[in-house]
């Protein structure tokens, strides 16, 4: 058995986690048309429930039914009628059944938002995504009102996922979402009280926490998704990442979970390397360098006292020993390989050496188109496919309790595209 693995996490505000092994956030789109959390919910997190995770975050639970990061979020935008706190009550019983913990990851997409769902969104700045392909719109600057809306949101979140059940949230503050465009100085342009240096860009953030906190009170956890950098020319970078991770615990944050990139440059998906790390001054380590975000953190340790998560690229537990107990990280998230494996903590803890890398079995283009792929426009349609994949798994998981790994990509295309269809059609 892997003692490190093995080994309780006490939060600072008191809350125990019973192992070092989480469940990351990945998207679901299992929710009704209207974001009511749906049986294939419960199933999918009953699952990882048994799987011996000791945290399972919720994929993106949006504060804007008009802002989604895909069809079938999860929302919640007022005080939850009758029915919607005993879905999400139902959701919470299913994920909890072993003891475990279980978070709310609490969202709002900003100018992610796709154009079949909202044709302008709202942002910081009327700054569009540089992306091809048309599939997001131009967006409107928020006012002032309107950012202090969300920001009432996000309490109203928070305080209706604790009445039902859930063990604590996280506050959504990466991968180019909402709060993160407004740490990003390549996206916000704003020249009011929420633009220009970084603690007015990081105010609306900290706003949001503070409702959160509010909402739920001192014992709740309560943590923060943060962008070690969008590895951008000119956007958010790593020494503001610690700067801000300072301001967040001042807060009374009691986790942060590191991650990276946007959808413009999407680390998060694991698409390229990282050799922008070197250009932000980080030394890049050889023993644990399976973990796309373990250097950052390491750096981040240096600089604050609150327990750090650290999701992407683990699957080695040797490398998940080694980060923990080098003091590259506290907890370790795992993502894909629960999309197929639902028991890798189980897993792992009992002594697997080494989780699956499915993404290497899958290829959009056969192996003499395969130089196209340098292409940078053909690399990212590659990579979201590949994505989509990972979709087709959790909506199989979830309506039928088992994932099909011998799926196509493009049958796992095909199954996607027309799941977000039927949602669209019935909004």
């Amino acid at each position: 058995m892997s003692e490190i693995l093995a080994q309780i996490l006490k939060l600072p505000c008191g809350a125990v986690l019973p192992n070092r092994l989480a469940k990351a956030a990945m998207t679901e789109g299992l929710a009704t048309p209207r974001g009511v959390p749906t049986a294939e919910l419960d199933r999918l997190y009953g699952l990882w429930s048994d799987g011996g995770a000791g945290l399972l975050l919720s994929g993106n639970i949006q504060v804007d039914a008009d802002h989604l990061e895909r069809p079938g979020n999860v929302v919640i935008d007022r005080e939850p009628d009758a029915q919607m706190h005993d879905a999400l009550a139902r959701w919470a019983r299913a994920a909890t059944r072993n003891g475990n913990h279980f978070w709310a990851q609490i969202s709002h997409a900003g100018r992610q938002t796709q154009k079949i769902v909202n044709a302008h969104p709202k942002a910081p700045s009327a700054v569009k995504l540089g992306l091809p392909g048309g599939q997001f719109g131009q967006p409107v600057a928020l006012t002032i009102p309107e950012i202090e809306e969300i920001v009432r949101r996000f309490g109203v979140c928070a305080a209706a996922v604790k009445a039902a059940g859930f063990t604590g949230v996280q506050v959504h503050a990466a991968h180019g979402y909402l709060l993160s465009e407004f740490l990003s100085p390549r996206s916000n342009r704003r020249t009011d009280c929420y633009g220009g240096e970084l603690a007015n860009r990081a105010r609306v953030l900290l706003e949001a926490v503070a409702s959160v906190r509010s909402a739920v009170g001192p014992d709740f956890p309560v943590s923060v998704k943060l962008n070690s950098a969008d590895f951008q020319r000119g956007g958010f970078d790593f020494q503001d990442s610690l700067q801000v991770a300072a301001w967040l615990e001042e807060a009374s944050v009691d986790l942060i979970e590191i991650s990276g990139g946007t959808y413009e440059q999407p680390r998060l998906m694991g698409m390229e390397g990282i050799e922008e790390v070197q250009e932000q001054k980080v030394a890049r380590s050889t023993m644990m360098r399976e973990a796309y975000f373990v250097d950052f953190a390491l750096a981040m340790q240096e600089k604050v006292a609150i327990p750090l998560m650290v999701t992407g690229g683990f699957r080695r537990r040797e490398a998940m020993e080694q980060a923990i107990a080098g003091g590259g990280a506290d907890l370790v998230g795992l993502g894909r390989p629960m999309c197929v494996m639902t028991d890798a903590p189980s897993q792992l803890l009992a002594g697997l050496q080494e989780l699956p890398r499915y993404e290497n079995e899958l290829a959009l283009l056969p192996a003499y188109l395969s130089f196209l792929t340098r292409i940078k426009t053909v690399r990212a349609i590659a990579s979201f496919a590949v994505q989509f994949w990972y979709y087709a798994q959790l909506d199989m998981l979830g309506t039928q309790g088992r994932a099909e790994p011998s799926l196509s990509v493009f049958a796992a295309l095909r199954r996607v595209m027309a799941l977000q269809k039927k949602l669209l059609s019935a909004r």
